[in-house]
């Protein structure tokens, strides 16, 4: 299963080094010197890492065979793409990859389904699922310990326990009438 694990940014100084935007959880085992990466487009690569290094912050890497700043900006906005076995799974207990996940169906922990998990977006301050509803409509669900209770690869379903209003937006309005 090939999975992007980077997007390539701008170069960074004369000696073909560039800045990339990490797209893994594992940039030390995905991003490593040695690796050897697909490219999209794919005329670009394979792409083979030389070296890698943080400075300020951001990853920088140097492929080998470019050696330049002209090198370097010419591959500008190319994905880097890895083998990923699809077995494979992280190392630690309840981590996933993304492609784990994605296709799940969600129930809530009586078995109401909700729907399925057609993408994961990464947040700062936490992971968001966004589930497709039966009849069309998307709802994102926060990947939080007290809200998703279990993840069951075998079964294919993750079960949430949504606190009032997450899911079910007439849990809101009803409240709101309560009050006044």
């Amino acid at each position: 299963m090939q999975l992007v694990v980077a997007r390539i940014g701008r170069a960074h100084g004369i000696k073909g080094e560039v800045t990339v935007e990490v797209r893994t959880d594992e940039p030390e085992l995905r991003l490593a010197p040695g690796a050897v990466l697909a490219t999209d487009p794919a005329s670009t690569g394979p792409l083979t890492i030389a070296t890698g290094r943080v400075h300020s912050g951001r990853l920088l890497l140097r492929f080998e065979g470019v050696s330049d700043r002209t090198g370097a900006e010419a591959l500008r906005n190319t994905l880097l793409i890895a083998e990923i076995d699809p077995e494979e799974l992280p190392e630690g207990e309840d981590e996933y990859y993304d492609h784990q996940l994605i296709d799940l169906d969600v129930v809530t922990e009586d078995g109401t389904e909700v729907g399925r998990i057609t993408e994961i977006s990464h947040l700062p301050s936490q992971d968001l699922f966004i589930v497709e509803r039966p009849d069309g409509s998307e709802v994102m669900i926060p990947f939080v310990e007290e809200i998703v209770t279990e993840i069951d690869l075998e079964e294919q379903k993750a079960v949430i326990a949504p606190p009032p209003g997450l899911i079910d937006d007439r849990a809101v309005i009803d409240s709101n009438r309560d009050e006044s």
